[in-house]
């Protein structure tokens, strides 16, 4: 039997769930209609992170099992050092009995004493040494058993979370190979609606933007900073008008603060965007993304989701290229960094 590619996709919450003892979505268990794939890329999205923590959790697990077996086994290691020094000990006094004559030659010492007090005194020392060496080997004998049971079991249970370690490891890659695919098949998408010039209409995620907070906030949550304000390279006319954000493709971008969309356009070096007019006269624009969740002139609150961050028009790579301006247009930008952080937001 041969699934569709984003049938295929809808398997992995399937496989997580089984492995993780989770029940199964009632979207996949229903076999409902396959959702756009801005939505199922964040689905995956956020499948990974469950799977992530899982792993990690699973790893440090395992870790500190595998410590506490490390530990019983120098503790056995020690102990049989311990039970050997009697035993040499012992080894010790029975060499020196034979040498002298044994026990026989320190009972007849015993029997030339003119004190009786000293020679009852003797025998009652002789007694106690010996019962004092047996329980000292009986002991170290039972504390060798009890410790070598434990670090058995510690071994044990090491190995049943190495194992489920690695079933979370192959679970996860899984999803993180069905995620790339998503997101490429989501790329495509946007590359045709930029060479069209026409997007395709908002996909609004599922996932629900954060709660009211901060007046303004960075326009994506998990980033690496690359291509900053200002600077130079071949693919700018002059120089670069924003502030470029590594990220995946399909991942979630908000508008920074309050205002209205004033144009969702495709095509051209930027792409798939979105420009944002905010309250107190500057503008914000998200460049270069695969996906757009607002429609133009609509009303949008700081941290609303707008789109998710591609490769589309003049870019070499997945990232977002975010600009404030003094006007809607290119050419009026002013350095991203400097005027979040005049708004309290440092990147």
């Amino acid at each position: 039997m041969c699934l569709r590619h984003r049938d295929r996709l809808l398997i992995i919450p399937v496989v997580l769930c089984a492995l993780l003892g989770a029940p199964v979505p009632s979207a996949v268990a229903n076999d409902a209609p396959a959702p756009p794939t801005g939505i199922a890329v964040t689905r995956l999205y956020e499948d990974v992170a469950k799977a992530t923590e899982q792993y990690e959790r699973g790893k440090r697990a395992a870790d500190r099992q595998r410590a506490v077996a490390d530990r019983l086994q120098d503790r056995l290691a020690q102990e049989r050092q311990r039970r050997g020094t009697i035993h040499d000990a012992v080894g010790a006094v029975a060499r020196e009995q034979y040498r002298t004559g044994g026990s026989l030659a320190f009972v007849g010492r015993l029997l030339l004493v003119d004190d009786p007090d000293a020679l009852l005194r003797g025998f009652r020392i002789a007694g106690q040494a010996e019962q004092a060496v047996s329980r000292l080997l009986a002991r170290a004998r039972k504390a060798e058993r009890e410790l070598r049971a434990a670090e058995e079991e510690a071994t044990a249970a090491w190995h049943d979370l190495a194992v489920r370690h690695a079933r979370l490891a192959a679970v996860k890659r899984g999803i993180e190979s069905k995620l790339e695919a998503a997101q490429w098949e989501l790329q495509a998408e946007a590359d045709r609606s930029a060479a069209a010039g026409k997007c395709a209409g908002a996909v609004r995620p599922e996932k629900p933007a954060p709660p009211a907070g901060p007046e303004w906030v960075a326009p994506v949550e998990h980033y690496a900073l690359s291509a900053g304000f200002d600077s130079v390279g071949a693919l700018w006319a002059h120089r670069h008008t924003g502030q470029d954000f590594a990220l995946g493709i399909g991942a979630l971008v908000r508008s920074v603060g309050a205002g209205r969309v004033v144009s969702v356009s495709c095509g051209g070096g930027f792409g798939m965007q979105v420009v944002v007019a905010h309250t107190d006269g500057y503008y914000t624009q998200y460049a270069h993304l695969a996906s757009v969740a607002v429609d133009q002139g609509q009303q949008v609150r700081t941290g609303q989701w707008i789109g998710q961050a591609g490769t589309t028009g003049n870019s070499t790579g997945p990232h977002l290229h975010f600009e404030a301006r003094l006007t809607p247009y290119l050419g009026s930008g002013v350095d991203p960094v400097a005027w979040l952080r005049e708004r309290g937001v440092t990147l």
